[in-house]
């Protein structure tokens, strides 16, 4: 006897109707963000043990990606990249990306002026997504990349847009947070976070002192909608060996300037604010 297939609706975590190929979509998005975020290309037996889903449903999900150009394969060593569909279309809104394209002009004079990377980055959930890097004219460059997920908690980007947040979003923002380590200097105790967000909010900027990476040393301000609200944050990124003496006028100051001028130019177009928001 042929069993009818289950044609009963997907449910999400509080057991209530989700949209139909929720599920499947979803493992979809994570074999895709899993290639993404790889520093090396992953192979399907790397995704597997990332993912935890089995063999089957792997290569039926890379299969699919791959005949529609989202993933190409390595012939030789099988590692997946991502494909130039999907870069075509990553292309096209990046062009229509309003909120970095106001920015543009300020993280070019920050740089110009540091002489350091300069990012531009947004929350997404429990993290911050970098949308704008401008690197350093320095022969040592930063492996950051566009696109790329950083933690809140060790990185001067989240700890601004964190500190720039009304106290009750905060608050709610920070149950739970976990706080793993990164390096020996990352805050991984909740009462030192909370103290280092409050030094923070007094001061307008924050700083990530080799938290992140080992040599690393970021200076990072929140940048504020038309209502005042955080909606994303620029980072001065340099090396430990050659940070200059006086980072305050340095690095901070000229930091500062550009947030500001961002803003300036979020309220003369409120969209801006938007435009980025995942």
């Amino acid at each position: 006897m042929t069993t009818a297939p289950d044609l009963s609706p997907e449910t999400d975590d509080a057991g209530q109707p989700a949209v139909a190929g929720t599920q499947a979509f979803g493992k979809f998005m994570r074999v895709l963000q899993l290639v993404a975020d790889a520093e090396q290309p992953p192979n399907v037996a790397a995704l597997m043990r990332a993912t935890g889903f089995p063999r089957p449903t792997v290569h039926r999900i890379v299969a699919a990606l791959v005949a529609e150009r989202m993933l190409v394969e390595d012939a030789a060593t099988h590692g997946l990249a991502l494909g130039p569909r999907l870069i075509q279309l990553a292309a096209r809104s990046w062009g229509r990306s309003d909120l970095r394209l106001a920015a543009m002009d300020a993280l070019k004079r920050l740089r110009d002026i540091t002489g350091e990377t300069v990012h531009l980055a947004v929350p997404n959930g429990r993290s911050m997504v970098f949308i704008e890097k401008l690197e350093s004219p320095s022969a040592v460059r930063m492996s950051s990349r566009i696109g790329t997920s950083v933690p809140l908690h060790v990185t001067a980007v989240g700890k601004a847009y964190l500190a720039a947040l009304p106290a009750a979003e905060r608050a709610a923002l920070l149950k739970g947070l976990p706080l793993p380590r990164h390096t020996a200097h990352t805050l991984t105790e909740r009462a030192a976070f909370e103290a280092e967000l409050a030094a923070t909010q007094a001061a307008g900027w924050s700083t990530d002192r080799e938290e992140h990476e080992n040599g690393v040393y970021c200076f990072g301000a929140a940048v504020r909608g038309a209502d005042g609200r955080p909606v994303a944050a620029i980072s001065v990124t340099t090396l430990v060996f050659r940070q200059k003496d006086d980072p305050a006028q340095a690095y901070v100051a000229p930091l500062l300037a550009a947030c500001a001028a961002v803003a300036e130019r979020i309220a003369e177009v409120p969209a801006l604010a938007q435009a980025e928001q995942l």
